[in-house]
């Protein structure tokens, strides 16, 4: 393995990685599109599971930007309980990410092995793609047409019961293509979410889900890297949490202006050239 090869590839599929996790467009599709363009030289279980645990770089962009809003504890008043300690509001967000992840993690540990058998291929890809950036344009354009403003505009208004529906829609994105992003924010947004509170709120059911994912594949993997790669994953974390540090500023700016119907339309022109490709290669 050439070191200094391998790592310039790992910085590549950071920095997709890093963009498009955050954004509703399926970081799935365009990691495999990039592999067959990219190949490393590294085992078919290495790249499984580096392709997963990049993720981690991007899960600590969440972590250092929102830090004050997840951090749940504060210092104890004089004369306080132990309950001082607690942020209750944020105490509370975590009770919702919690119930949130419940049924991905209900379907999705059990079934992990199957779907990357059956379902992460190109045709099931182009598919979500597709059908998920129909989806986008269809809820931009009802929410136009109804002229009414979200209900909930901040994550803190966000309840049990739409938290576990929310959760729900995540499970969706177990398919590849779906984009993980994609699904909780149009669940969040057709349950009266603003598009900024659905976005946030999706951040934040990231951290536990691409950790226990993560985690999930380093266990089968086994923990016997080579220091080579060992390197090759640190590079791909590190340029992930850069480049989510820049993409997760940049997409919450855009959307408190702007719509998600471009991105359904790049979703559309990606399905497409993805299907086209494996068609005819």
């Amino acid at each position: 393995m050439n070191l200094w090869i391998e790592s310039l590839k790992a910085l590549l599929f950071g920095i997709v990685e890093g963009v498009t996790e955050w954004l509703p467009v399926s970081s799935t599709g365009h990691m495999i599109l990039l592999e067959e363009f990219v190949h490393m030289q590294v085992s078919d279980a290495f790249m499984e599971m580096f392709n997963v645990v990049i993720q981690l770089g991007a899960i600590l962009a969440v972590v250092v930007l929102y830090f004050p809003k997840l951090w749940p504890f504060r210092r104890r008043e004089q004369g306080e309980g132990l309950a001082g300690l607690l942020k209750m509001d944020t105490f509370w967000l975590w009770v919702k990410v919690v119930v949130a992840i419940l049924p991905s993690a209900i379907v999705g540990i059990p079934f992990d092995d199957w779907m990357d058998a059956h379902l992460h291929n190109a045709p099931v890809v182009a598919a979500m793609l597709v059908l998920y950036g129909v989806a986008f344009i269809v809820v931009e354009r009802r929410q136009n047409a109804s002229l009414r403003r979200a209900r909930v505009q901040s994550v803190e208004l966000i309840d049990m019961r739409m938290a576990l529906l929310i959760g729900m829609f995540q499970v969706l994105s177990l398919v590849p293509g779906t984009s993980r992003s994609g699904a909780t924010i149009l669940g969040g947004m057709l349950m009266g979410c603003s598009r900024a509170a659905a976005a946030e709120f999706s951040f934040y059911l990231a951290i536990p889900t691409m950790a226990g994912a993560s985690l999930l594949k380093v266990l089968k993997f086994g923990l016997n890297f080579t220091a080579a790669e060992a390197v090759v994953l640190a590079v791909g974390c590190v340029s992930a949490f850069v480049v989510s540090v820049i993409a997760i500023k940049t997409f919450i700016g855009y959307i408190k202006r702007h719509s998600f119907t471009a991105f359904g339309w790049y979703r559309i022109a990606l399905g497409a050239l993805v299907a086209l490709y494996f068609l005819i290669r």
